[in-house]
């Protein structure tokens, strides 16, 4: 049995899955937003789902950050609370085990090319649009790392050929200004539509008034689907992955699945794009699964 922890920034979900990858258990807490009571919560939590299981299983914790190779502390995290802390040491000692612990988008990615929506594809790029923006790379059922422990942070890069009005960029949390995150995130998108409507609605309300024909709606998700091509451009021409999977709440954008195809062919260094675009098979659960597969079978 595996159990895989998604530490997110307002819950913590836990899920205990079989060899087969059939969900046995699902609990969700709340994210209580400071460290030690963090690490008491997900000791809680995998307590509560071996009880339920009547099994003691390995352990994989997603995150929305990475461990650093270099001190072993967590650093690039959404959830500030995390960085500066073992959170890989800290756990282990709390569950008297060893623990796997990896960013989010890894785990994404690692989920959906395990037994998603890209199973059997030899490089798969994994994508979270949500609160932030995250990317992940599995490399034949493998998750690339790097030296770093930065493979795939694709939100962080500039958002490439960037028109006049995108100069100098919003603001981003890393320190930076226009990185890809502050765009296409969900409320990057919001921020937009805001900026040039003065109306301030959320990603989800967006795309609806878009379908239905409003034109300020259809114009924000334009200049957010030409970006997202030229982001996405950067990736298929340094890795050229056979498929990239969205998840994340503004993955569920369902027309971002015919709009994106039709677009980055504009961007991407080849005569044809044979890339395919996919949402998340497992949709919420893909994070929380990828860090029960970091556990391999």
């Amino acid at each position: 049995m595996r159990i895989g922890i998604d530490v997110g920034g307002t819950k913590i979900e836990g899920i205990a899955i079989d060899p087969a990858g059939t969900e046995r258990v699902r609990q969700r807490v709340a994210t209580p937003g400071e460290y030690r009571a963090t690490i008491q919560a997900i000791r809680e939590l995998v307590t509560d789902i071996e009880r339920n299981i009547d099994a003691r299983a390995s352990i994989g914790v997603g995150i929305p950050g990475t461990v650093s190779p270099a001190t072993g502390l967590v650093k690039n995290a959404n959830s500030t609370h995390l960085i500066g802390h073992p959170l890989d040491r800290d756990l282990e000692a709390a569950l008297g085990r060893p623990v796997r612990v990896a960013n989010d988008a890894n785990c994404l990615a690692l989920s959906e090319a395990t037994d998603g929506a890209a199973a059997g594809a030899r490089v798969v790029f994994g994508v979270i649009i949500g609160t932030g923006t995250g990317g992940g790379v599995v490399v034949d059922g493998t998750v690339l790392d790097g030296p770093n422990g930065i493979a795939g942070e694709w939100g962080h890069n500039p958002l490439p050929w960037p028109r006049d009005d995108e100069r100098p960029g919003p603001d981003c949390y890393c320190g930076k200004s226009a990185c890809v995150e502050t765009f296409l995130s969900g409320p990057g998108l919001a921020r937009d539509h805001e900026a040039r409507s003065d109306e301030r609605l959320s990603a989800a309300t967006i795309a609806e008034r878009a379908a239905a024909g409003d034109a300020a709606a259809e114009a924000t998700l334009e200049r957010y689907v030409d970006r997202m091509a030229r982001a996405l451009a950067i990736v298929m021409n340094v890795v050229d992955p056979d498929v990239i999977v969205l998840g994340g709440g503004v993955s569920n954008i369902a027309s971002l699945y015919q709009t994106l195809p039709a677009l980055w062919s504009r961007y991407v260094f080849t005569d044809i794009v044979r890339t395919r675009l996919c949402r998340a098979k497992h949709g919420d659960s893909s994070g929380v699964r990828g860090a029960a597969w970091l556990w391999p079978k």
